[in-house]
This record gives C-alpha cells, structure tokens and sequence, in this order.
C-alpha cells in the first residue's frame, strides 16, 4: 500500500475530526455475546454478509446502547443504523481491498430520484449512489470480533481524505501517496469509528488468522421522498 504507514504504536493517537477515524477500546465488550449470538443465523466464511431484518441487531446498535450512543454523539441524536455487513476474512475466504471511498447506500427500493444513480443490486438488497453530501454526514463503525494486528489484515486510512470530498477514481492514488497511511489495530470488543468518506483499504490476513469485523453506517437523515434507508 502507498503512503508512509505509521508505526503501530501511535494508533492510540487517531483523532476522528483530524484523521477521519479513531478507536474506543473496549466498548462493545459488554454486548458482544448478544452480538454474535444476532449473527449466528447469518452464513459464516463469507467475504460480506449483509444483515438485514434483525430486530436484536438493530437495538443493539441503536442509540439506545454504547455504539449507538458514539455514533449519536458524533453525528446527533436522530442517528439509526441504515446498513450493517458482516465480514469473514480466513484461510477459507480471504481477499485484499484496494484503496477507495464508499459511495453507496443501501435503500428498501429503487425509486429514481434527481441525482441518485447508478443502481446496482448486491445480495438481492438495492444500493444507490446518493449525492456525496449524503455520504459526508455519514459515520462508519467497525465491531472487532476478533484481534486485528498488523498482520491480520488491519484496516488501513488514508488520515484526513474525509475533507477532501469526492475523490475521482483516478485520483485516489495521488491522494494516498500524499497522505499518511495509518493502520487501524485493535482488540476484541474495540470499536473504530470513521468519517464514512475516508479512503481506505486492507491487505489480506495471515494465514492461520480470522478477522471478523462488523461495519454499520449510520445516518441523521432522511431520503427524498420516494426512497428509504434500508437499515437493519
């Protein structure tokens, strides 16, 4: 990966409004058996699972409890999960992830709406490209189910690409090898939350190694009339 990564030892030192990320170590300790025991009815060793229909999942990610209450307090109180994935990296299914922003959200249905588009379909659930102001107001938490560190395909951040808006494709190069790319390391029940624009990436894991991680987006805001947030 381009960029000059950081030592491991000052991941401690990540501010979410500076770097686009930071990590609260431990919060989701207390809830990760009602976590896992929500996601058992989904297929393990996949690349991405997305949850949907879960009403446990949903309340455990709500403002309600210790994640919700972080996205709620860095994005406002109306904050709702609207998309969670779950994904499996092992010796089974393992893959790398090049550098790129996320731009799409998951909606109930298509309803062709002024600046929304491409569509596409990933899982049988609808996505969308939404205006990029969309994805800025938008949060992104990662749930560590199991260690991540160097060598266990930690994520990896382009700090401070959140401010950069939206970044052409063929730009996304010069943009990391521009910036200081730090690695995202954390232990079980660590909760890294990100600026959802921030370029990222991974490399694959050790062999030997598992490293699931659950990613919800959160969102304030409402869609356009016509269009819904598909959430959990």
């Amino acid at each position: 990966m381009r960029g000059c990564i950081v030592p491991d030892a000052d991941h401690e030192a990540f501010a979410l409004e500076v770097d686009g990320a930071c990590r609260h170590a431990g919060l989701a300790l207390p809830l990760l058996p009602d976590i896992e025991a929500a996601l058992a009815r989904w297929p393990a060793d996949r690349a991405g699972v997305r949850i949907t229909g879960s009403r446990e999942l949903a309340r455990l990610l709500g403002p309600g409890l210790a994640i919700g209450a972080l996205a709620a307090d860095a994005c406002g109180q109306a904050v709702r999960p609207v998309r969670a994935v779950l994904f499996d990296k092992s010796d089974r299914v393992d893959w790398a992830l090049g550098w790129h922003q996320d731009r799409t959200i998951a909606v109930r249905e298509r309803c062709d709406t002024a600046g929304f588009g491409p569509w596409s379909v990933k899982q049988g659930i609808t996505h969308v490209e939404p205006p990029f102001a969309v994805i800025e107001a938008m949060l992104t938490l990662r749930i560590h189910l199991d260690p991540v560190d160097a060598d266990n395909a930690p994520l990896l951040i382009a700090a401070g690409s959140h401010r950069r808006g939206r970044v052409a494709t063929g730009e996304v190069e010069d943009v990391v090898r521009g910036s200081t790319v730090r690695a995202c390391l954390a232990e079980v029940g660590d909760v890294w939350i990100y600026r959802t624009p921030i370029l990222h990436a991974s490399n694959a894991a050790r062999p030997g190694r598992r490293r699931r991680v659950v990613q919800v987006d959160y969102a304030s805001q409402g869609l356009p009339a016509g269009l819904e947030w598909l959430g959990i």
